[in-house]
């Protein structure tokens, strides 16, 4: 008996013999604005961590980002309660996210080092693997089956605990589960639709419903520090339209002295003559040092001005699961 024998027949045919990828593209959500509700959707919280897709062969782990680096030394502890599972091979999505108490936001996995952590994590921080999705299972490709019935194969699966978790979600309430998910403090929703294969590449089965504004940028830029600060004073930041480096303003807060220390170390060795955005007239002339355009960052804005610039920006931390070429202006889907 396999995991498969207790879904519908109709979905069973769905799956498909195949052998395991070496990778494969997840599946991406689109940003949405509109907050509703409908059976036929499933809806979960949106955790501010790190993407990764697992692939597993006989106990060996390869724990991967969005852009196929790999995450084996950053999070030990995902790699090995995985590779702990009863399972021959398998491929699933999930995201890596750190918690302080019930705090959680993506700068908590900022400082983390890249060797083991003692259990129980670093500076009172746990770490998690929130897997959601199953892509293959034991010599089955299950991309074609329905996203509800993917779940039942991915809660069968393992022994969930410690850092291993299984994503809840919950059906139909999309309007009021948002209400909640703000109220407690969560970045959003991703909405799925339940029926919806496993796509590789972006998708408006899946939707992103935001509390706050947030998104990656790519750093252009820096000035020079101001007063007792050291390192840097504020970021200039920009994304891709195109081939051109559209500039988005500066981000002069959410940085402690170690962020401080770490973004100089790396933005001193990528500096440049002239500036990398296509933009002129409003870009800042004094204090500047202009750097090669290939870290990204995570930024929280209030909203987008008139003129394309962010308002009350905070720095939440770099980025190495996306290339800096990948980073778009995320716009609502219509």
């Amino acid at each position: 008996m396999t995991l498969l024998d207790e879904l519908p027949l109709h979905e069973r045919r769905k799956a498909r013999r195949a052998a395991m990828p070496d990778w494969t593209p997840p599946m991406l959500a689109t940003l949405t604005e509109e907050r509703f509700s409908d059976r036929n959707w499933v809806f979960e919280r949106k955790f501010d961590g790190i993407r990764c897709l697992a692939f597993a062969r006989r106990g060996t782990v390869k724990l991967l980002t969005r852009n196929r680096l790999s995450a084996n030394e950053r999070y030990p502890e995902v790699v090995d309660v995985l590779a702990a599972q009863d399972r021959s091979a398998f491929v699933v999505d999930g995201e890596v996210v750190a918690f302080r108490g019930r705090e959680s936001s993506f700068s908590l996995l900022q400082h983390r080092p890249r060797t083991s952590a003692p259990p129980g994590g670093t500076r009172g921080v746990r770490l998690f693997f929130h897997v959601f999705d199953v892509l293959h299972v034991d010599g089955w490709d299950v991309t074609h089956v329905g996203l509800l019935h993917r779940k039942t194969v991915l809660r069968r699966m393992f022994d969930f605990g410690g850092p291993l978790r299984f994503t809840t979600h919950r059906r139909g309430d999309g309007e009021r589960y948002a209400r909640e998910a703000c109220e407690k403090g969560w970045e959003g929703l991703i909405a799925k639709l339940a029926t919806a294969p496993y796509e590789h590449g972006r998708s408006r089965a899946w939707l992103k419903m935001k509390c706050v504004l947030e998104q990656e940028f790519v750093i252009g830029g820096y000035t020079e520090p101001q007063g007792s600060r050291e390192g840097l004073g504020a970021l200039l930041v920009g994304y891709h339209r195109g081939r051109d480096l559209v500039y988005a303003g500066k981000v002069g807060t959410g940085f402690d002295d170690q962020t401080l220390a770490d973004l100089s170390g790396r933005l001193s060795k990528l500096e440049r003559a002239t500036s990398p955005f296509v933009e002129e007239k409003s870009l800042p002339r004094k204090g500047v040092h202009w750097v090669r355009p290939t870290l990204v960052g995570q930024v929280g804005f209030a909203e987008w001005t008139g003129d394309g610039r962010l308002r009350h920006s905070r720095f939440l931390g770099l980025r190495f699961d996306k290339p800096a070429r990948a980073v778009v202006r995320e716009e609502p889907a219509t």
